[in-house]
């Protein structure tokens, strides 16, 4: 059985030491490197290529992030699992602007670690639920919560459907391809659905447009 390579990275030695040693009781997990802070986590994914990195959002030299988003761009089918103590809706979303697979907090069961590692290997995206209500919650005050009949007719027919399309991670030149139209059209569509929608990214449009109802889990990855 091919075991899924899983990739440490937090500035606390017990908790990293403590999490291989529940993961070594895996058949199916390996852990293949430890890193202590941002910078040697995007070094070390570059130079292993660890099918998952487990990382925390709070972490010296380069936050959880910023690494995030550089082990993207230098292994792109590494999926990201953030592991962290804080909720804070900021982190939530930039983590997953930048290419985290999900977002557990450090409060979560071992279980749950284990099923969210599975699930991001395999393509799927998992979000805390406790972090996903405060997202939520947040989202559905102050201007976000405005008249959703209203901002759904100001969303042309083909804005909605870029939409649903961008929920399942593909990019700009992704959807144009799907969608037969130009990458300069779906820009443009994009800009004009935060605008209306109010949203600062992609992520934050998708969430409302799930809170809403306007797309529903079936639409995502």
């Amino acid at each position: 059985m091919e075991k899924i390579r899983v990739m440490l990275a937090d500035d606390h030695p017990s908790f990293r030491e403590g999490l291989e040693r529940l993961l070594r009781e895996e058949p199916d997990i390996e852990v293949v490197g430890q890193a202590s802070d941002g910078q040697e986590s995007v070094s070390m994914a570059r130079d292993i290529h660890p099918d998952v990195v487990i990382l925390d959002v709070s972490m010296p030299k380069l936050n959880g992030v910023e690494a995030t988003k550089q082990i993207k761009e230098v292994c792109p089918d590494t999926s990201i699992l953030i592991l962290s103590a804080y909720d804070n809706n900021p982190y939530v979303l930039s983590a997953i602007e930048y290419g985290a697979d999900g977002y557990l907090l450090k409060s979560a069961r071992f279980q749950e670690v284990i099923t969210a590692i599975r699930a991001v290997h395999g393509g799927g995206k998992v979000l805390d639920s406790a972090v996903a209500n405060k997202v939520f919650s947040q989202l559905s005050g102050g201007k976000v919560a405005k008249d959703a009949a209203k901002t759904t007719h100001q969303l042309h027919p083909r804005e909605l459907e870029v939409l649903k399309v961008a929920a399942r991670g593909l990019s700009n030149k992704e959807i144009a391809g799907e969608l037969s139209i130009s990458v300069f059209t779906v820009q443009t569509h994009m800009v004009n659905i935060l605008q209306k929608l109010e949203a600062n990214s992609r992520t934050e449009a998708v969430l409302r447009a799930l809170k809403e109802g306007w797309l529903t889990m079936d639409d995502l990855p």
